[in-house]
């Protein structure tokens, strides 16, 4: 169980807010408001990249604040993508398995089998910037799930892709919250949240 009570976060000068909830395994909450409402505050203070004025998160009984973001049991996904340039797709994907890139090959089957799941079979030695951008977030979140958290954060995942990338990474998350992954999703896209959230938390 995620539990986050009271959470508290100001910027000096700015908006103050405060988030409450509790999520299962298997569970997507949707985090929906309009730009500027604190949906990736939220998102950064759950990751740790952002430290809470007060407030407590817990996963399964163990307090996350103050635990730096490397060691917490989340990864996130971004709009921006964050993927490193200088590198190809699989080296990209390999460093969030092993960031000493020490791979197994059932890893790096694994890595394979992620490719062609999401109709990128043979594209692991591109660089990203010979990506679309919809190329590049499906790799983003390909990233993600092969790091095996069991909380998976999502900011706007899903934006600028075409129907078929939608499709098929709403058919992916939609199998990971059946393994037990737990999600949160701040998403501007109401379908998405119908399809993929069991619960809303407005902002």
């Amino acid at each position: 169980m995620l539990d986050v009570r009271d959470l508290t976060f100001h910027y000096p000068g700015g908006a103050r807010w405060q988030f409450q909830f509790t999520l299962a395994p298997g569970e997507c909450l949707a985090v929906a408001g309009p730009s500027g409402s604190g949906k990736s505050t939220l998102m950064n203070l759950l990751a740790g990249f952002l430290t809470p004025d007060a407030g407590s998160i817990q996963w399964r009984g163990r307090e996350l604040v103050g635990t730096p973001p490397w060691a917490r049991p989340m990864t996130s996904v971004f709009q921006e993508h964050n993927l490193f340039e200088h590198l190809d797709v699989t080296t990209n994907l390999g460093l969030g398995m092993d960031p000493g890139l020490r791979l197994t090959a059932r890893q790096r089957q694994r890595i394979a089998d992620g490719l062609k799941a999401l109709g990128l079979e043979g594209f692991g030695q591109r660089m990203p910037g010979d990506l679309s951008g919809g190329q590049r977030q499906r790799v983003a979140v390909l990233r993600a799930l092969l790091r095996d958290q069991p909380i998976l954060l999502l900011d706007e995942p899903l934006t600028g892709l075409d129907p078929e990338a939608r499709a098929l990474l709403r058919d992916l998350l939609l199998a990971q919250k059946a393994e037990g992954r737990l999600l949160v999703l701040a998403s501007h896209d109401a379908e998405d949240r119908d399809v993929l959230a069991d619960r809303l938390l407005p902002v």
